[in-house]
């Protein structure tokens, strides 16, 4: 019968003859989600036996691993922000960069209790943004999640009854700003971003996500422009149009967003030193 050990050195060797990035990580990660114990167990326990029934159930997720089915996707969860939320095809797999989102805007709040802030986050996918802010703060009102696909709404939706968010949220179906009503003094996003013409130079995983939340337009920026036209209406006096966005698309949404009357106009670099994230102040 074979050992932990033996079947993780099996299943990487697998899943490097078909060019698995990480083969090794993933190997762990999914013998153990299916002996359900944290990863770091398995060396503990590299002489444990596996049984039939794991192994089967086990062969089939490595298998579906080769095809690039994204590992995120077999696990069914994944950690953003400290929180465990549930991932599949039905929305964009979280990235580490809308984490760091995330942290600039709690920053942006401090020690302060944020009180009557009032948050939309558009084009919400699985929700890790407008959700995290909801747990993090204490809000007298709701964060509203909004989206154009039903599937990425339901799956919004399930994090937060995981979460427990309950009222502290609310969902509206709406292609950007089309069906949304009220005034906030936040509107948060990260929408598509990458050029049509790109399709074919993304690697097998990222191609597993909805093409509806990766591909922006010709230049990869019109929907992040039409939300920019949108969003000043929509704003409080002073309000905050807070985007995550490709890789060399700073300077033109910039530029863009002060021709539409917002001002300051930052960009913020991730921590890999690209100019990332747009945080744009709304002028009366």
């Amino acid at each position: 019968m074979p050992t932990i050990l033996d079947t993780l050195k099996k299943g990487t060797e697998y899943l490097e003859n078909y060019e698995v990035e990480e083969a090794r990580l993933s190997m762990e990660h999914l013998i153990a989600h299916v002996l359900k114990v944290e990863r770091m167990q398995l060396y503990l326990d590299f002489d444990r036996p596996l049984v039939e029934e794991d192994l089967e159930t086990l062969r089939e997720l490595t298998k579906r691993r080769s095809r690039g089915e994204p590992l995120q996707h077999l696990l069914g969860v994944i950690e953003f922000h400290g929180l465990e939320f549930r991932t599949d095809a039905r929305a964009l797999i979280p990235r580490p960069e809308t984490e760091e989102l995330v942290e600039h805007l709690l920053a942006r709040v401090g020690d302060e209790k944020p009180g009557d802030l009032r948050i939309l986050d558009v084009g919400c996918g699985s929700g890790v943004i407008g959700l995290s802010l909801a747990h993090h703060l204490e809000l007298s009102s709701p964060v509203m999640l909004s989206d154009v696909s039903d599937e990425a709404l339901s799956l919004a939706r399930e994090n937060a009854e995981k979460l427990e968010l309950g009222e502290r949220v609310e969902f509206v179906q709406s292609d950007l700003l089309g069906d949304v009503s009220g005034e906030f003094d936040w509107i948060v996003a990260n929408l598509p971003y990458i050029p049509d013409d790109q399709q074919t130079e993304l690697s097998k995983e990222v191609q597993r996500d909805p093409a509806l939340a990766l591909y922006g337009g010709e230049r990869g920026v019109e929907m992040m422009e039409e939300l920019i036209r949108q969003a000043h209406a929509k704003l409080c006096d002073g309000g905050l149009l807070a985007l995550e966005h490709g890789i060399d698309q700073a300077e033109g949404l910039k530029v863009f967003a002060e021709d539409h009357n917002f001002h300051p106009v930052e960009s913020v670099r991730d921590l890999s030193g690209i100019d990332r994230f747009l945080f744009a102040t709304k002028i009366s």
